[in-house]
């Protein structure tokens, strides 16, 4: 081999090894980036008791604030309810005064006027009842949100506790990610973390409001870029924009370089 050989050689192997060197501690001293999605804590809105869903005050997508109207059902026989209770009380009502009157004469017994009064309670706290099931067929929002689904449509039975309807409060909307053991020191509650992903501003940000106390498999959803220890901790951060992600979207999360004692909390 001649010199000129050697040198080129040389010179080859020198320059590969600086560019290796190079791009090691680029990818070292970046910043490393972790697989995950946002998640949403939906609130469920159903009604008390079976019926027919009458009437719709709302869409998919619409922004509600607490209180509106959302859906209601048939009354019928709460309705039927409501009187025959309201029967009941009038007469209980008359039972008990006459009762009153015959004490009062002498002519009837103290255990009989007891009675009536007992009755007169029953039939009040009957009404009541009566009027306020008759009232829960208007169901109204029970937080400001956006209604994310509806369910069951105008003309259509529903059992008691299957949700109507389905709302997204913004407050509700969780980055979720997973890091391995050795990256979780780096992480306490509170850190503020960078969001990407496709299609959204690059200034996304949320603050860690959980780190899970127990290690598990990394999910099946998660390709995670480094694949050397499948042990990890969830972690979930809310966003400080949560109208500008979309549930469901898989993102990448920048943790910051700042660590500390991460803890589980919720």
């Amino acid at each position: 081999m001649t010199p000129a050989k050697r040198i080129a050689i040389a010179a080859a192997v020198i320059t590969a090894a600086a560019a290796g060197t190079f791009y090691y501690l680029r990818e070292d001293s970046a910043p490393r980036t972790y697989q995950g999605w946002v998640e949403a804590q939906l609130i469920f809105v159903s009604p008390d008791e079976a019926g027919r869903v009458e009437s719709l005050s709302v869409r998919e997508g619409d922004s509600i604030e607490a209180g509106a109207p959302l859906f209601k059902l048939d009354n019928d026989l709460q309705r039927a309810a409501s009187a025959e209770a309201e029967a009941a009380l009038a007469n209980a009502r008359i039972t008990y005064d006459r009762a009153k009157e015959l004490l009062k004469r002498n002519v009837g017994s103290q255990k009989a006027a007891d009675d009536a009064e007992s009755a007169l309670r029953t039939a009040e706290a009957k009404l009541n009842s009566a009027n306020t099931k008759l009232e829960r067929r208007k169901v109204n929002a029970p937080v400001t949100g956006t209604i994310q689904e509806i369910y069951f449509r105008q003309g259509e039975m529903v059992q008691s506790g299957r949700p109507i309807v389905s709302m997204l409060p913004p407050g509700n909307v969780r980055v979720r990610f997973f890091v391995p053991q050795a990256t979780l020191p780096t992480i306490s509650i509170g850190d503020r973390i960078a969001v990407q992903c496709d299609g959204c501003q690059s200034d996304l940000v949320a603050r860690v409001n959980f780190i899970s106390a127990q290690a598990e498999f990394t999910p099946p959803v998660i390709y995670s870029q480094d694949e050397r220890s499948r042990l990890v901790f969830r972690i979930e951060a809310t966003p400080e924009r949560p109208q500008d992600l979309r549930v469901g979207q898989p993102v990448s999360v920048a943790p910051s370089a700042a660590g500390g004692e991460a803890h589980a909390r919720k």
